[in-house]
């Protein structure tokens, strides 16, 4: 491990956890002041200065009252995290391309309300949440399955900067999430039921001793019907292309009206 990610992941504690629920004390939670914040206490700076080089007590006073605001914005930043009971619940299965949901339960303790609050995996969007007081919330935080396979979201960045924005808190979470993604089902329609073998006839594949053409191949399509010629002339571009045989089957169609896709079915009066 490198000494830059050991000493964030001390500094940090970004290590999983284990257990649950997740409490955040204080040395889970970290300050520290926003651009708005930093642009406030340069203006503050400037202003005393001014009210120092020109004696203006009202000008002291004022200064002093928006420092005063800023130490007070800067503890109930601090403390919309503080206390919070957090509880990971399983995540739902999706297919390979959509996005996963982990759920996440919030418990405020507190009879203080907690607004505000921001989650999000790394560079993933950000879910947004407010606990009642002494309430319970939930959220679905989301995480994009590329691939399939068993999907390890992370850690989960939880950020606050209420009530004024001049002070960003946030904490790390790593709790034991995954997520199960499924390959994603196939666009092309499968090839349509093979013919139903009558009582006095042998069943076939629809006849195979006359060659009818080619055909782009299918995912149901058996390997042994490829037309390799075929694939060795043709670019890469183009599908693969099956061989199509007719004649020789004394096999009849059933036409079955269960099989047939609702929304193409005629109205019956």
């Amino acid at each position: 491990m490198r000494p830059l990610a050991a000493v964030q992941r001390w500094l940090f504690r970004l290590g999983r956890d284990e257990q649950v629920p997740i409490v955040l004390t204080q040395r889970r939670i970290f300050i520290v002041p926003t651009r708005g914040g930093i642009v406030f206490a340069i203006v503050l700076a400037v202003m005393l200065i001014g009210a120092i080089n020109y004696n203006l007590s009202l000008g002291h006073a004022l200064i002093f009252l928006l420092a005063g605001l800023g130490i007070v914005a800067m503890v109930h930043t601090f403390h919309n995290l503080f206390g919070l009971r957090l509880t990971p619940a399983r995540a739902e299965a999706v297919f390979a391309g959509e996005s996963a949901y982990f759920p996440l339960a919030i418990d405020n303790t507190r009879p203080q309300p907690r607004r505000a609050l921001e989650f999000a995996f790394s560079h993933q969007p950000v879910v947004r949440a407010e606990v009642p007081p002494a309430g319970r919330a939930t959220v679905a935080i989301p995480h994009a399955a590329p691939r399939r396979g068993r999907l390890d979201p992370g850690r989960i960045t939880l950020t606050s900067r209420y009530p004024l924005g001049l002070f960003r808190a946030w904490s790390y979470l790593h709790p034991t999430f995954s997520c199960i993604v499924y390959p994603r089902p196939i666009r092309t329609p499968l090839p349509p039921a093979a013919s139903t073998a009558h009582a006095d006839s042998r069943h076939g594949e629809g006849g195979l001793e006359d060659f009818a053409g080619l055909r782009p191949r299918q995912a149901s399509d058996p390997t042994r019907h490829i037309a390799w010629k075929a694939v060795a002339r043709r670019s890469d571009e183009q599908p693969l292309l099956v061989k199509e045989f007719a004649g020789g089957a004394a096999d009849e169609l059933w036409l079955d009206w269960a099989l047939t896709p609702e929304s193409g079915r005629p109205t019956i009066r």
